[in-house]
């Protein structure tokens, strides 16, 4: 529900007053039960004193339905969530507010909210009375483990008369949705090898169009600023010219999550997928904080944010946008069917990529071949290859994930086998090793290039 703006509660007319009698309470239904059966027997004795508690009898819980059915439209409430987007195990605060928009004050009224099981209990609230123009306001915290995207609401509204005769129950329209993205963790701004055009630290760099200073100049347009004239150049040409703007070129980068089904075995947040998933999450924040453009790519050849030349992530600006955008998308991936990571190495080879930080399932012989094909089109590639067969069973076999891990390194990539329970910062630091390593020794060839 829009914040501070009131939702008015109830439904359609139709329906409505048979469903205010079926609000009776226990009491109710006795008092009218009482009142029938003593206008009965007042009639049959010809008692008038009697028929006349018998009325009263009858009338009083009639007469409670039918203010709480005129008084049903006139409460109003509105929901506001802090923060709509919260990493998995953190906290949201759901503040709920309600306001008695009539001129007499309400019953007794019992707010619900409801909410995904794997957020919490439904959280219910008792509000005793609301004077006329009065307003409640009421919170309760929710947080999960899992990530995904989860409603809440709609609110429900329980109205009761003084008397307890009569209880209503309607529901709000609107909901709100809290999205719960994977953990990430803090890695540490490492580097692997040399520096290459347009990489290295990922810091933003120019391209000048000709020479350190950009002074070829064009004709002068109009809204252009003055500072940006060359006089020498407008004294040669005898108009005015200006200098060309710098044409930016961010450090680029690709995250590849590796999402197929028969490539992770288990469940639930302590999986091999979901480490993947996090880790994924984790590499994207601290690339987007080093100044790189990124963008995220999955084994089925779906890119994010889809946005900028070729998928990746747009001005430095927008960077907040592209974040919350893959990470939205991290919150909600799940399996895929597929079982090839063609899809995604026809997206890589057709371009160029800078840095390229794969997160691996279990790999076969064949799979195997075809991400090493994926080191071709980068400057320097990373790859986290988990054996799930380890985080299953807490052992794996080491021979086939040290083969596969071999088979990728001597394609050039930085290859790490991920056991289970590791820890990423750790990991990434070791990678930044092992490319130090690596090129020491001559190991990699064709590309030169840093990561941080």
């Amino acid at each position: 529900m829009a914040p501070g703006g009131p939702v008015a509660e109830g439904g359609e007319e139709k329906g409505g007053v048979r469903a205010a009698l079926s609000g009776l309470t226990t009491r109710g239904r006795s008092f009218l039960a009482a009142g029938v059966a003593a206008a009965v027997c007042a009639y049959v004795l010809g008692q008038s004193d009697l028929l006349r508690v018998g009325l009263l009898l009858a009338v009083l819980p009639l007469l409670c339905v039918a203010v709480l059915y005129r008084t049903r439209y006139r409460v109003a409430g509105s929901r506001r969530l802090s923060p709509s987007r919260v990493p998995a195990g953190s906290e949201a605060r759901v503040q709920l507010r309600m306001d008695n928009v009539t001129r007499m004050p309400t019953g007794l009224l019992m707010l619900q909210d409801h909410v995904p099981y794997v957020l919490g209990p439904r959280p219910r609230f008792v509000l005793d009375r609301v004077e006329p123009g009065g307003r409640r306001e009421v919170s309760y915290r929710v947080r999960s483990d899992l990530r995904g995207r989860y409603p809440l609401g709609p609110l429900q509204l329980r109205l009761s008369d003084p008397f307890g005769m009569c209880e209503l129950t309607r529901s709000f329209s609107a909901y709100d949705t809290l999205t719960v993205v994977p953990r990430t963790e803090p890695l540490p701004p490492v580097r692997l090898g040399g520096e290459a055009s347009g990489y290295g630290e990922g810091r933003q760099r120019s391209l000048s169009l000709a020479g350190e200073d950009d002074v070829i100049p064009r004709g002068y347009r109009h809204g252009d600023d003055l500072r940006r004239v060359h006089w020498r150049s407008t004294a040669r040409y005898g108009e005015l010219m200006v200098r060309r703007e710098e044409q930016p070129q961010r450090a680029r980068c690709t995250v590849l999550l590796d999402t197929r089904r028969g490539a992770y075995q288990g469940a639930g947040p302590d999986s091999a997928f979901e480490w993947a998933v996090s880790g994924a999450a984790s590499a994207l924040v601290h690339l987007l904080e080093r100044g790189f453009a990124v963008r995220l790519l999955t084994d089925t050849g779906s890119s994010m944010p889809g946005e900028g030349a070729d998928g990746f992530a747009g001005a430095t600006q927008e960077s907040a946008d592209s974040a919350g955008l893959m990470m939205d998308t991290l919150a909600v991936v799940e399996h895929s069917d597929d079982t090839d990571l063609s899809p995604a190495y026809a997206v890589l080879r057709g371009g160029t990529e800078g840095l390229l930080v794969a997160f691996f399932g279990d790999l076969d012989e064949e799979q195997t071949a075809v991400a090493a094909r994926m080191r071709q089109r980068s400057a320097v590639a990373v790859a986290f290859v988990l054996d799930s067969t380890g985080w299953t069973q807490g052992a794996g076999s080491a021979g086939p994930v040290e083969d596969r891990l071999r088979q990728l390194r001597e394609a050039g990539w930085t290859a790490l086998a991920v056991p289970s329970g590791a820890a990423l910062p750790q990991l990434w630091q070791q990678a930044a090793r092992q490319r130090s390593e690596s090129a020491v020794t001559g190991g990699t060839t064709g590309f030169s290039g840093g990561w941080s």
